[in-house]
């Protein structure tokens, strides 16, 4: 009898925030990396303040501090990522954007950047114009880099709503629909591209 082994978890990586802790943004990435670990992923965070100690990117530089590795290493290794950010002035921050210009450093890999890859998008900001323009920007760069920005894009405008409650709970029942049908989104396109990539389906 030949022994079967169990097929990988899918690896989920989120990434964004602001400076401050547990920034809006920030939890609405976590509520969608909880959905995914419930749906059986294995997640991994980096927020606001962890992507504040990254150095500006270089790319004339390529020394890569300990924590530069980490975040580059997490998404080579991933099938599926989050991103959220707060919008600044119509576009996203520049914070997250220093992070994703750092995965430059997948230029050369056998996938390049986010090819393949079902990429969720969060954004917080003051009014639904700014939520859109942000939102679109980001896809943006996840069309660049070659990767598949989910369906459902969530967007808080944090000037009519409030996505928490007293006890750090989503209490939007709008923006909990969200979280949920955008992790099921991640989990499902995930599955179906490691499915055709068994099967040979996949280049």
């Amino acid at each position: 009898m030949t022994a079967t082994s169990s097929p990988r978890r899918k690896r989920v990586v989120g990434l964004g925030g602001t400076f401050r802790q547990a920034s809006s943004s920030e939890r609405i990435v976590r509520a969608v990396l909880a959905e995914c670990a419930a749906m059986g992923a294995e997640t991994t965070m980096f927020d606001g303040p962890s992507l504040a100690r990254l150095p500006h990117f270089n790319p004339e530089n390529p020394a890569r501090t300990a924590e530069e590795q980490a975040l580059v290493e997490a998404v080579r290794g991933c099938d599926a990522i989050v991103i959220g950010s707060p919008g600044y002035h119509g576009g996203y921050s520049g914070l997250v954007k220093n992070a994703v210009d750092l995965l430059e450093d997948l230029r050369g890999d056998a996938r390049v950047y986010f090819e393949g890859l079902p990429v969720g998008l969060v954004v917080t900001a003051a009014g639904w114009q700014a939520c859109g323009t942000t939102l679109s920007a980001l896809r943006d760069v996840v069309h660049a880099m070659r990767g598949w920005p989910t369906p459902v894009g969530i967007a808080v405008n944090s000037v009519e709503q409030r996505p928490f409650g007293p006890d750090g709970a989503l209490a939007d029942d709008g923006i909990a629909r969200a979280v949920r049908a955008q992790a099921q989104q991640i989990m499902g396109f995930a599955f179906e591209v490691s499915t055709e990539v068994s099967a040979g389906g996949l280049a």
